[in-house]
Formats: structure tokens, C-alpha cells, sequence
């Protein structure tokens, strides 16, 4: 079996991680593939309830998937009491995705979730500061700073820093690092967007680009960022196969989450787990 990974203080069974808003909330993958990976990450949380984006939100470009879901999900209350209990059941360690528009959002997400039983949080600094008019949190390294600061006096077990590929991402990162992340996200998805010919229209204008598409890019990234801080790396970002994991790994990521291959291919995080197996054996 593939090796059991630390992050800091986090010990994962395998360093393969179910990224955030791909396999919903358990409801999309049998059971036997959830209980397999090493974490599941759980779609982005927030306070209250959201709706979404309306349809369509996803659309196929060559080698990659755009989407455009506007962060849905049921809200806090309906995710702690209705859904979360169902999660830890399955046995890996659960990281919950929290976002917010505001630093006060993502102090209290953390507040309501430290005795849950959880394993940590993953936060998603991809989104609008209201307070800083409408700039997003990763574009400010000063607000990163006082934000993950602040989480860690209401939050003293893992959490990761869920980086922006665009933007001052090296100067985030360090913020993040100084102010007391336990690791690092490396990275959300590239803004993008698709055209419906018929219409002359965007079909997707505010979209996320995801997939293999991104890898080269995304590898860069983890391999500049892994030489200038000293908290882990879990890559994110176009792994479709044990290779395209081995490739994050030998650059300085510590473990890495699979996202857009599960939309291909449910059974594709435990053909990765396989595939790793064989490939560590041989090397």
C-alpha cells in the first residue's frame, strides 16, 4: 500500500485527497472509493445557504472542464447536523472547505466546527473581502495575513491555506506561512471562460478552468512555492493518473488532490492509489 503522509500534525492513511467540490457530499462515489483515499474535502462551506450560480455551469474545452457553480451548498446548520455525521462514518479523515465574505464568516465557520470532530479545514481565500471592496483575499497578502492570524486563535488543529494560482501568489503563500497555516492548497482553478457560437455570448464568463489543461501550470507553481516555504504543499491541479501524482510529488508537494478525473472516472481515485503502488515498487 502506498505510504501513510504527515502534514504537520495531520497523519493521512495515503496522500491522495478528494478535492473540494467534485465528489459533492459523498452522494456522487460508492462507498469503497470514499473509505480508500487518504482525506475527503468537502464541497466550500458557508454561514448561510447558497442557491448558486443558474445553468449552465460546466462546460468541456479541450483538456480541461470549466465550471461556473457559485460556491452552492446548504449552509452551515444543515452540513454540521444532517451531513457531516454521515462523513466521519466513512472512516478517512474529513477537511472541511470554508469560505466567507468577510473574516468574521470564516472565524465563526471555524468556531461551529472545532468539536465536530473533524480533521481540519481547508480555506478558501478565493473570494470577495466585502470589507476591502470586493477584492478577493488572495490578491491581498496583508488581509491573508490578518485573516489566517486571526483563524488561528480560534482554530488550533490543521488547517490548509487554499491558494489563487493568479495573483501575488508567492507573496500570499509566505503570509500565509508566517501568520500560522499548518500547509498550503496549491491551487484553486484558472478564472476562464467559454463562447456560445450561436449566440455570440459567453457561455460561461465567470467559470474556473480545471483538468489536465492546467498541470504544467500548477506544477510550476508547487515547485517555485515548495522552495520558499517550510509548511507543506498538497498540489491540486490537473492529476488524471499515478504519473501526473509523481510528478507533483517530485517537486516538493507532500500529498495531492484529485478532482476533474473523478468526473471522468468515479473509480479513478483508487486506479491512482493502484497505479502509485506499483510505481513507488518500482522505483
Amino acid at each position: 500500500m502506498t505510504n501513510s503522509v504527515e502534514l504537520g500534525e495531520l497523519k493521512l492513511p495515503n496522500p491522495l485527497m478528494l478535492a473540494s467540490g467534485t465528489w459533492g457530499f459523498g452522494e456522487t462515489l460508492p462507498r469503497k472509493i470514499l473509505s480508500s483515499v487518504g482525506a475527503l474535502v468537502t464541497k466550500g462551506l458557508s454561514l448561510e445557504p447558497r442557491t448558486g450560480n443558474p445553468p449552465p455551469r460546466l462546460s468541456e474545452t479541450p483538456c480541461g472542464l470549466v465550471n461556473s457553480i457559485g460556491l452552492e451548498n446548504p449552509g452551515f446548520e444543515v452540513f454540521r447536523n444532517r451531513i457531516l455525521p454521515r462523513l466521519l462514518a466513512l472512516g478517512p479523515p474529513v477537511i472541511v472547505n470554508i469560505f466567507g465574505e468577510s473574516e468574521d464568516d470564516f472565524f465563526r465557520l471555524a468556531e461551529g466546527l472545532a468539536e465536530t470532530g473533524i480533521a481540519g479545514l481547508e480555506v478558501n481565500i478565493s473570494c470577495p473581502n466585502v470589507k476591502k471592496g470586493g477584492i478577493a483575499f488572495a490578491r491581498d497578502p496583508e488581509g491573508v495575513f490578518r485573516l489566517v492570524r486571526g483563524l488561528t486563535s480560534v482554530w488550533e488543529r490543521f488547517f490548509s491555506v487554499k491558494l489563487s494560482p493568479v495573483g501575488p501568489v508567492e507573496e500570499v503563500a509566505l503570509a500565509a506561512e508566517e501568520a500560522g497555516a499548518r500547509a498550503l492548497t496549491c491551487a484553486n482553478t484558472y478564472p476562464a471562460m467559454t463562447v456560445d457560437l450561436s449566440r455570440g455570448t459567453p457561455r460561461l464568463h465567470l467559470g474556473g478552468l480545471s483538468g489536465p489543461a492546467i498541470k504544467p501550470l500548477t506544477l510550476r507553481l508547487v515547485y517555485e512555492l515548495s522552495r520558499k516555504v517550510k509548511i507543506p504543499i498538497i498540489a491540486s491541479g490537473g492529476i488524471m493518473s499515478a504519473r501526473d501524482a509523481l510528478e507533483y510529488l517530485s517537486v516538493g508537494a507532500r500529498a495531492f488532490q484529485v478532482g476533474t478525473a473523478i468526473l471522468i472516472d468515479p473509480e479513478a481515485p483508487r486506479n491512482i492509489l493502484s497505479e502509485l503502488d506499483v510505481a513507488l515498487k518500482d522505483r
